[in-house]
């Protein structure tokens, strides 16, 4: 049985960022939990030191790889925790995120949060997310 998902928006604000504020997802067969996705090479080495919207692009690169292993979509996410080190340089990025996810015509249940810093130093945002199938 493929997942239903129904969109739960008391507001509407949040559509215009790309996100529902919740989701009931019923019927699901597999779920799946990623770690935090950073931009990070095949090889493990981190890349674009210092540029955000490179490194924002590339993490959701990394996000759909597992993805696809999974046998999923950027379509299958539900949840996704944004991580920053600078939440007002992000911002202006946002729509590389944005735009991935509303061609893939989804919009996941979203936090943002703001941290002091990673794991790797000179990583500035981190993806982490659940899906469904």
């Amino acid at each position: 049985m493929a997942a239903e998902r129904i969109a739960v928006n008391p507001v509407n604000w949040s559509l215009e960022m790309g996100f529902n504020q919740g989701e009931v997802v019923s019927g699901q067969t597999r779920t799946l939990y990623v770690s935090g996705q950073t931009s990070m090479s095949p090889e493990g080495k981190p890349e674009h030191d210092g540029d955000m919207a490179a490194q924002l692009a590339l993490c959701v690169d990394n996000l759909e790889a597992v993805l696809k292993e999974a046998g999923m979509t950027l379509a299958n996410l539900i949840r996704l925790n944004v991580y920053t080190t600078d939440v007002d340089q992000l911002f202006p990025h946002y729509g590389v995120l944005a735009g991935r996810l509303g061609a893939a015509g989804v919009a996941p249940t979203t936090t943002m949060l703001g941290v002091t810093r990673l794991a790797i130093p000179g990583q500035l945002v981190e993806l982490e997310g659940t899906a469904v199938a």
